[in-house]
């Protein structure tokens, strides 16, 4: 199995590769703690660079500038924060292909998905600055001479934690919700990809939101939660992230009865159905479940196959997943990169040998491949047992274990088996079997006949112990939001 080299092995992109330093209340910094940690090339183990860490004065003064940029940017009309936030989505397209690059050399995902991160990310920033316009309150019919009303404002000053799995989409998300909403924010993105959030920053910066309301930080997430989540400057928490840590930042946000945003892991099956085409369905399962090397929240992790369409399903994801072109993503012609780091290579190997040792038939794949950096084949099992860990723990690796079932009932009853509910996936050509899956499904994503994640127009979230609270859609912008009810006596 591949290991992390010596920091003195510099890898040959680093020439290219951007500095990165803390953005506190309009300015670049290396920040006061005097440590840092390395930045790693996952395709190929070596070091693109190194990421500071925020201290204690740091946190504080990003907190007291977000406090003031809270001031500023909540007493801005609509309007102008929405043309600020435009100017940047432009900005953030203008420079797609040099974040691209950068996104990939720090993440590993192929360069064409790295790209089409930062694209689906501008619109999502376009799309809040619209609805931001129309977030609106209402008034209520009551006594002749009492208005009553419902106003909503912005909640305040946000602290961000985001994962490096989407380097640009989940600070994004992030950003540009608590921007369109009024908020100034605190973000700390992932140590392991940080030169694409800050170059994002960096097109926020230009584009002219003022100093203080977006500021960007690294370091030892669990000092930066602590004092980020109890400070009374924090007027709202939102993560995107394992399960264990939200269930922690949680506990923590609920000690100051501050609102909580969370949205958290998943195991999404997928259900095909006897009435589906198993050629159509492998294609597209395959498609969303290698996209990434598999590390999404809402990857396809559990394929429930009826048995009648079990050969010609197998025979066909197979087939998809060997005819994957593993390497790095700067290359041309790459279809999936290699793992962003060591831990989900040893992950996966230790998913593949438990299944296996429980009676498991691995179809394909299932070893680490040995080249520089960090590369697993993409991986199939069939026949695995229903208490393999892959089966009941978010596996967030290019492995898709594949069980059958004989009734759509049994089917169900499996797929909402588990606490986790982010998304659910299926496959039927009949209208009624597709209304009954819809909604008997425990998912707060549902999609039928396609594996379709998150989009920016609509609402993303889960249910159970995926979280709470939405990204995307109107329902995104309204988290950062509170809602006032005023009733005005008139005489």
């Amino acid at each position: 199995m591949s290991t992390v080299l010596s920091e003195q092995e510099l890898d040959p992109a680093a020439a290219d590769y951007p500095a990165v330093a803390l953005f506190i209340d309009g300015a670049w910094v290396a920040g006061s703690s005097g440590r840092r940690e390395p930045v790693y090339n996952p395709a190929s183990g070596r070091v693109l660079g190194h990421v500071p860490h925020a201290g204690a004065d740091d946190l504080q003064r990003a907190l007291e500038a977000a406090q003031r940029g809270f001031g500023e940017w909540s007493a801005w009309t609509v309007d102008a924060r929405a043309a600020v936030l435009h100017r940047a989505a432009a900005l953030i397209r203008e420079r797609a292909d040099v974040i691209a690059r950068t996104m990939t050399l720090e993440q590993g995902k192929p360069l064409s998905g790295a790209r089409g991160e930062i694209m689906g990310s501008t619109k999502l920033i376009d799309i809040y600055a619209e609805e931001a316009k129309r977030a609106y309150g209402r008034i209520i019919p009551f006594e002749r001479d009492v208005e009553l009303s419902v106003i909503h404002e912005p909640a305040g000053p946000v602290a961000a934690f985001v994962p490096w799995n989407f380097p640009a989409g989940s600070p994004n998300r992030k950003i540009a919700a608590a921007l369109a909403a009024g908020c100034s924010i605190v973000i700390k993105a992932s140590e392991e990809t940080p030169a694409t959030a800050c170059e994002l920053v960096r097109c926020y910066a230009e584009s002219g939101v003022p100093a203080g309301v977006l500021n960007l930080v690294f370091g030892v997430p669990a000092e930066i939660s602590e004092q980020l989540i109890s400070s009374p400057i924090t007027r709202l928490l939102a993560f995107t992230g394992s399960i264990p840590v939200g269930k922690h930042l949680a506990g923590l946000a609920a000690q100051q009865m501050l609102p909580a945003r969370m949205e958290l892991g998943g195991h999404a099956p997928v259900l095909v159905c006897a009435d589906a085409d198993p050629l159509v369905a492998a294609a597209r399962t395959a498609a969303a479940k290698f996209a990434n090397a598999g590390q999404v929240c809402t990857a396809p992790s559990r394929v429930l196959v009826h048995e009648s369409l079990h050969d010609r399903f197998l025979e066909a994801l197979v087939e998809e997943a060997r005819n994957l072109n593993v390497g790095d993503g700067l290359q041309d012609g790459v279809t999936m990169g290699p793992l962003a780091n060591p831990r989900r290579l040893e992950a996966s190997a230790a998913f593949v040998s438990d299944a296996r040792v429980r009676g498991a038939e691995l179809a394909t794949g299932g070893s680490v491949i040995n080249r520089p950096g960090w590369f697993f084949e993409p991986t199939v099992l069939a026949g695995v047992p229903l208490d393999a860990r892959i089966m009941l723990e978010e596996p967030f690796c290019p492995i898709a274990p594949v069980v059958t079932f004989t009734d759509l009932d049994e089917a169900l009853a499996l797929a909402n088996s588990l606490p986790y509910g982010l998304a659910a996936y299926a496959f039927t050509e009949s209208a009624a079997t597709a209304t009954k899956l819809k909604h008997g499904l425990q998912a707060g994503i549902i999609s039928i006949n396609h594996c379709g994640g998150s989009v920016p127009e609509a609402p993303s979230g889960g249910v159970k112990q995926s979280g709470y609270g939405k990204e995307g859609g109107l329902e995104g912008l309204h988290d950062y939001l509170i809602t006032k009810r005023v009733s005005h006596r008139l005489a």
